[in-house]
């Protein structure tokens, strides 16, 4: 009977570490400045799921690209299962931008491209985050 138990409790642990992964992007906040060893900023505000549903965003490989090795871009591929510098090195390498790079080029170039969101350090990189719902939560 124990031994049930404890096979349940595990099986039940496993699950939820399953799911908590798997909603780990859409509970992120700010970008992870892990990589970053002297940041001279702090980390970029970012709600996933907010920003995906106000951009009108519903594939994830239009920001977590994947390239092949001649450099094309791989329209049925993604890269959402890994983190930005599993690829993205702190400096460029080659043809592939470094990680700030790659973050300022794939973000702000988009929200240039189309002409909405962020583009000012200050607007991205929060000195104070806002509050999960409070203004400028977004």
């Amino acid at each position: 009977m124990k031994k049930a138990a404890v096979s349940l409790i595990l099986i039940l642990a496993g699950c939820a570490l399953l799911m908590a992964a798997a909603a780990a992007q859409e509970d992120m906040v700010v970008v992870d400045p892990g990589p970053f060893e002297n940041p001279q900023r702090p980390p970029s505000t970012f709600r996933h799921e907010e920003h995906n549903l106000a951009a009108d965003i519903w594939e994830c490989n239009v920001c977590h690209h994947v390239y092949d090795e001649e450099g094309n871009l791989l329209d049925d591929e993604s890269s959402e299962d890994m983190r930005c510098v599993d690829c993205h090195f702190l400096e460029d390498t080659g043809t592939q931008p470094g990680l700030m790079k790659a973050f300022h080029l794939n973000c702000k170039g988009c929200h240039i491209k189309e002409a909405k969101g962020p583009v000012m350090c200050g607007e991205c990189h929060r000195w104070r985050q806002p509050a999960a719902d409070g203004p400028g939560a977004g």
